[in-house]
C-alpha cells in the first residue's frame, strides 16, 4: 500500500526539486507557485502518515521510534525550507527549496526502507 504513494511522493520531490534547480540556474527567487507545489508534497507526506498510522494500528510491526522521527522529520522539513524560501528573496532560496525536497524524497525512500525491514 505503501509503494505506489511512495512513488508518487518521491516523483512530486524530484519534480519540485528540478524546478527549483531551473530557476537556481536562472538566477532566480523562489515564487508563490512552488510553494505551493511544496504544499502538495506535504500534503501526500499527511496521507502516507496517515495510511501508516494505520496500518500500524491494524498490526504491521514497524520499529516505531525509527519510523516515527522520519516522518516527523519529514513533515517538520518543507514548512521550514518553505518560509525560509519565502524570507531570503535571492536564488539562495532555490537552493533551499531544492535541497529540501530533495531531502524529503530521501526520507520517504528510508521511511519505506523501514517499513519493509520489519
Amino acid at each position: 500500500m505503501l509503494l505506489p504513494l511512495l512513488l508518487v511522493l518521491v516523483a512530486a520531490c524530484v519534480a519540485l526539486a528540478a524546478w527549483a534547480l531551473a530557476f537556481l540556474v536562472r538566477d532566480r527567487a523562489v515564487i508563490l507557485r512552488q510553494l505551493f507545489g511544496a504544499a502538495v508534497v506535504e500534503a501526500l507526506l499527511v496521507v502516507q502518515a496517515v495510511v501508516a498510522g494505520v496500518l500500524i494500528a491494524r498490526g504491521h510491526v514497524v520499529d516505531g521510534a525509527l519510523f516515527w522521527g522520519y516522518v516527523a522529520t519529514a513533515l517538520l522539513l518543507l514548512p521550514v525550507a518553505a518560509a525560509w524560501a519565502f524570507a531570503e528573496r535571492t536564488k539562495w532560496s532555490s537552493v533551499v527549496l531544492m535541497v529540501a525536497s530533495l531531502t524529503v524524497g530521501f526520507l520517504a525512500f528510508r521511511m519505506w526502507q523501514i517499513w519493509g525491514a520489519a
